[in-house]
């Protein structure tokens, strides 16, 4: 059983940046590709980054891209999420995600079999 804890979320006004965490526990993180979804409400949950179990992959959405940076600690069982330029459009709730059961990344929230219990991002105008 892995266990993924956030944190690293908050309040920010548009155009700051915020970095968020991911520890990992339980598993054998090294092997997993990891991923980050936000889901705002009354809306689904969506993809914003994933990465490699090596950190030599990577992946965003348009709506992220260059602005959003996703990274991995294997030493530390962590994956983050740097995020700059934020706009009022990114406030969510922030989930990271590993993948278990396959070896490729993935943008899909049904390929991922863990999940964090979530950090909320405000970014305000």
């Amino acid at each position: 059983q892995v266990q993924l804890v956030e944190s690293g979320g908050g309040l920010v006004q548009a155009g700051g940046s915020l970095r968020l965490s991911c520890a990992a526990s339980g598993g054998i993180f090294s092997r997993y590709p990891m991923g980050w979804f936000r889901q705002a409400p009354g809306k689904d949950r969506e993809f914003v980054a994933a990465i490699g179990w090596t950190g030599g992959t990577t992946s965003y959405p348009d709506s992220v891209k260059g602005r959003f940076t996703i990274s991995r600690d294997n030493a530390k069982n962590t994956v983050y999420l740097q995020m700059n330029s934020l706009k009022p459009e990114d406030t969510a709730v922030y989930y990271c995600a590993a993948r278990s059961t396959g070896r490729l990344i993935g943008t899909r929230v049904t390929q991922y079999d863990y999940w964090g219990q979530g950090t909320q991002v405000t970014v305000s105008s």
